[in-house]
């Protein structure tokens, strides 16, 4: 009696729990499921969304143009849906069920609101993009009143935005749970961390989003109006801010690639901390960019949210800019890289997916997300840029350059990690960052460079074809608009490759077994998993390595304010063109 009743506990936290043979970490089993589940969901999307861009990329090319106009509309609505919300949604949600549960080792505290959550998610994702590729929504990303779409798009859009509420209320209870029960010890880790922060930001948003798609909603089916300029407020307290769990997440997964990839060390967990914090104070108020040319708001509320306010918050990513690549130095002047400034750079594995992803991913979006968004972001500049092709060549280089290649990076250990798989199609796994590097740098330049000549957004032919007036750009915009479609093939190219790698992994792939990992050649299989790196924060090597510097990234992040600064002063000097002082 005394054995058997022994036992049962022990079958119960088997039922639960899986051991991780590589972090060591309990893996609560609905956690896990949910992860797979939400991941898959945002492959699909990404796969919608892409095919959309690469429509819409060979219609701004003008020497292709290749939709009517009624279709480019469509499919820009459709991509900006898919890639914006949905993909990067479904992907978070699974980022805060491995950043809870799973990281602190606790278990899921609703198992089944997680699952209705989902579901919730799918079945408004679903009723959006009916709505959409059937014609009825015809409205873009932001749907503008007094564009109006069908009722079932924005009860969709409600559905979707009450199912990523409880998966966020479910983190929080997660969070509870662990801490009560104690299945980790001292300060949470900086990873659940940075998930709380995206969680934080993500409720916040949320609300914004009730106050925005609930009298929409009303007012498509006829009961009530609303005011245009309220919805813009309300909109983009909604849409900058979940721009902004975008980039807690993809932090978070920096420190985490850091880690598993070459034994990041964190340099100081109070300031890395800090600087999430600061995500969440001031992120919203640095929304205010986009309402810069809107003449409802009043002089004194745009300065202050667009210098004091924005710069809080870019201090916030710049504090990480510089935490991240040091930590990644001092993880590997820890495995024995010390010869001179760079050899920790030259010999890190660049073979790996996850580390060059991460590393790519950092370097898109501090040089070319940074150093354009806070300029775009200043009253005077933002008033010449706004409605030009800079502001979606900014956002390619943050949300998709930044985030969409962090989430990819990290999806190739969670394949190993989470699914039990070997990542197939490795050898393009390998080159699939650098190709989609490659391509959204050259695309969001060229987007850069078109909108800098006065190329506008949002518009279907260039030419302005039936125009009562005649409309001409510098003949270089030719050049940038081949640019930019070569560069945007290229970028849809690699994120085809990554959505045929990861189907093909996780459906048809090899089982990634524990007697595998013995294997330090196995295909397949990142390094880091292979061999995960020592997890050393603290002793007298640790301590050695503080006291040597991080003198690598300092060059690194002294080239990077000299390129911030020139990028800064050629802006102003441009504006001085327009704005004659004498």
């Amino acid at each position: 009696m005394t054995t058997a009743a022994a036992v049962k506990p022990v079958d119960a936290l088997k039922a639960i729990f899986r051991k991780c043979p590589v972090t060591g970490l309990k893996v609560d089993r609905t956690a896990e499921n949910l992860i797979k589940f939400n991941a898959v969901v945002a492959v699909v999307c990404l796969l919608v969304g892409v095919l959309a861009a690469i429509g819409l990329v060979l219609t701004r090319w003008q020497a292709v143009h290749l939709l009517p106009a009624h279709l480019y509309y469509r499919f820009l609505t459709a991509h900006g849906l898919n890639m914006l919300i949905f993909f990067i949604l479904f992907f978070e949600m699974a980022i805060l069920y491995f950043a809870g549960p799973v990281l602190l080792n606790s278990r899921l505290p609703l198992p089944k609101m997680g699952w209705v959550a989902f579901v919730l998610m799918v079945v408004g994702m679903l009723m959006v993009n009916v709505m959409v590729f059937a014609g009825k929504a015809d409205v873009l990303f932001t749907s503008y009143p007094p564009l109006r779409a069908d009722p079932i798009y924005y009860l969709g859009v409600i559905l979707f935005a009450v199912g990523a509420i409880l998966v966020t209320t479910h983190f929080f209870m997660a969070l509870v749970v662990a801490k009560r029960e104690k299945t980790y010890t001292g300060s949470m880790p900086l990873v659940t961390f940075g998930g709380l922060t995206a969680a934080i930001i993500a409720a916040i948003s949320l609300i914004h989003g009730a106050a925005t798609y609930i009298p929409t909603f009303l007012w498509s089916l006829g009961l009530i109006e609303i005011d245009p300029q309220v919805y813009r407020l309300l909109f983009w307290a909604l849409g900058h801010s979940t721009q902004q769990i975008n980039v807690s997440a993809m932090v978070a997964i920096w420190y985490f690639l850091g880690a598993v990839t070459v034994g990041g060390v964190v340099l100081n967990e109070k300031i890395s901390r800090l600087a999430f914090v600061l995500y969440i104070l001031f992120i919203s108020m640095a929304s205010a960019h986009h309402l810069l040319v809107d003449p409802g708001f009043g002089p004194a509320w745009k300065v202050w949210n667009t210098s004091y306010a924005m710069y809080l918050a870019v201090l916030a990513s710049m504090i990480h800019g510089f935490t991240v690549p040091a930590g990644i130095e001092m993880g590997q002047r820890l495995r024995g890289f010390t010869k001179g400034r760079f050899e920790w750079l030259r010999k890190a594995p660049w073979g790996d997916p996850g580390f060059s992803g991460l590393v790519l991913s950092l370097v898109i979006f501090g040089f070319l997300g940074g150093i354009t968004g806070v300029t775009i972001g200043t009253e005077q500049i933002n008033i010449i840029a706004h409605n030009t092709l800079r502001i979606p060549g900014h956002f390619h280089t943050t949300v998709v350059g930044g985030t969409a290649l962090s989430f990819m990076a990290v999806t190739y250990y969670v394949l190993p990690l989470i699914f039990r798989k070997r990542v197939s199609f490795w050898k393009l796994a390998q080159i699939q960052p650098y190709l989609f590097g490659v391509g959204i740098v050259v695309m969001s330049m060229s987007m850069i460079f078109m909108g800098i000549f006065g190329m506008p957004r949002r518009h279907w032919d260039s030419s302005f074809a039936g125009a009562p007036f005649p409309v001409e750009f510098h003949p270089v915009v030719q050049v940038f608009q081949a640019t930019f479609g070569i560069g945007g093939l290229l970028a849809a190219t690699a994120v085809l490759i990554f959505v045929l790698i990861a189907v093909t992994s996780v459906f048809f792939g090899k089982r990634l077994e524990e007697a595998d990992l013995k294997n330090p050649n196995l295909m397949g299989v990142p390094q880091g998993v292979l061999k995960l790196p020592p997890q050393a924060h603290e002793g007298a090597h640790v301590a050695a390595v503080h006291v040597a510097g991080a003198r690598g990234t300092v060059i690194l992040v002294g080239i990077f304010l000299a390129c911030f600064a020139l990028y800064f002063f050629t802006n102003w000097k441009i504006l001085s063109f327009l704005w004659k002082v004498g």
